[in-house]
């Protein structure tokens, strides 16, 4: 999948949600339409733009030409969120949508803006666990599987092997800590020219659901579906690491380093650069090492985790692509043909991941002697299949609760502007969970 912000969930999708609202689960899938046997177009929404995303999708759907040569695919590129919501909304949705935001799968679930594929699941007999538990989680919401996995993104710790000066990569917060101290090199007036690891959420990837997550083991809701934020200890352990670790750098340098790092998607990123000697990134970055530093030399391992949970080291955040059958589809019965063969057909998977350089997302995928991606990745992979692994909930509204504690986090938290902590996160729970109250969840 195209590298993307797919954390920031917009007022405007979670409107265009709302507005699609029915029985939760929509129609059956397998309601409506000529037969999978029937010659017949189905027309599939995706998000890939780039010239060689479009080629890896079109590689990866060249078996499905072969075993059903009645069904037509075509495929439009560069479509998000909002324009296949308005479509479903206006009755004239394509037959096939994916979405790059996991974290709308609760309103596409909910709203019945996708359809339950639970019957055909069932009717062909497809084993879900095919699919890590975390992949599982992230595509249904409250029993509905709206959607199934199409590749995934995962995150790891990155090193540059010529900063580290032969340390190894940390394995725990204390760690990481210490190596980001010893690491870092100052300017004369005391600002960053080399941070050894930087902990601000202002810097790309570091974002909370990927660290708090899995290294601090944060349960972002309670088993009542509420923000958990104040009751969890682990989101108050998350935040005074990073706050002592970025008032160790100096607020206004980091706010200066971060400034001058250019675009994340690009050859200036500062780790590519040598500006930063460890950083947590996403599986998508090994090749754009490849090909925008290839002489860097680099090690990937999992993120490191809080010295108390050392023994959950080996896990990560995951996330992916969702791909589904919207409501009004007209050709549903081969739309979940194409759904089923794209999400579970190994050699599709394995083509589609060597093409983006991404995470196949079914087991059996992950072990074909066929990918082809550099050695760094089988840390993804793995990763990817370990128990430790984690992702964040689904809700009626998206990643609101996601955006508001980031928002907390950087313009409240990090600037010093709390004066207590554990009243701000009890401010944070309400506002999330009147927030969840008025979609309502």
């Amino acid at each position: 999948m195209s590298p993307r912000p797919w954390r920031l969930i917009t007022a405007s999708i979670i409107t265009a949600v709302a507005a699609t609202s029915c029985t939760a689960g929509g129609q059956s899938p397998s309601g409506g339409g000529p037969k999978a046997d029937a010659p017949q177009t189905i027309e599939v929404w995706h998000g890939w733009s780039a010239p060689h995303e479009v080629k890896a999708f079109e590689d990866a759907i060249a078996g499905f030409h072969r075993l059903h040569p009645n069904i037509t695919v075509k495929l439009v590129k560069g479509q998000d969120d909002t324009k296949i919501l308005n479509a479903i909304r206006s009755g004239n949705p394509p037959d096939v949508v994916s979405s790059f935001t996991t974290n709308n799968v609760g309103q596409f679930c909910s709203s019945g803006a996708l359809q339950d594929l639970t019957p055909y699941l069932k009717k062909d007999e497809v084993d879900l666990n095919l699919f890590p538990k975390a992949v599982q989680d992230y595509t249904q919401y409250k029993g509905v599987r709206c959607t199934l996995p199409l590749l995934a993104d995962d995150y790891a710790l990155y090193s540059n092997k010529a900063l580290m000066k032969g340390n190894r990569p940390p394995k725990t917060i204390s760690q990481l800590t210490a190596l980001a101290k010893k690491l870092t090199v100052r300017n004369p007036d005391g600002s960053i020219k080399v941070a050894g690891f930087l902990p601000s959420v202002t810097y790309y990837e570091h974002v909370p659901e990927h660290i708090a997550t899995t290294a601090f083991g944060a349960t972002w809701l309670n088993d009542q579906g509420r923000a958990n934020f104040a009751t969890d200890p682990a989101f108050a352990e998350y935040l005074r690491w990073e706050k002592s670790l970025l008032d160790w750098y100096g607020y206004d340098n980091v706010k200066k380093f971060v400034h001058s790092m250019g675009q994340e998607f690009e050859a200036s990123n500062p780790f590519e650069k040598g500006r930063v000697a460890m950083a947590v990134d996403g599986e998508w970055r090994t090749k754009f090492l490849q090909e925008e530093a290839p002489k860097l030399r680099y090690e990937t391992t999992p993120t490191p985790v809080d010295d108390a949970r050392a023994n959950t080291y080996g896990g990560g955040f995951i996330t992916g692509t969702v791909i589904g059958v919207p409501r009004g589809a007209r050709h549903a019965q081969a739309s979940w043909e194409f759904v089923k063969y794209l999400t579970t057909d190994t050699d599709a998977l394995v083509t589609f991941a060597n093409g983006l350089g991404n995470v196949p997302s079914t087991i059996p995928a992950l072990a074909s002697p066929n990918l082809r991606l550099p050695p760094q990745f089988t840390t993804f992979l793995n990763v990817f299949k370990n128990p430790n692994s984690a992702t964040i909930p689904s809700t009626i509204n998206g990643g609101d609760f996601v955006v508001k504690f980031q928002s907390f986090v950087q313009d409240q938290w990090e600037p010093g502007k709390v004066a207590n902590l554990q009243q701000g996160l009890q401010g944070l729970d309400k506002k999330v969970d009147d927030a969840l109250r008025l979609a309502g969840g």
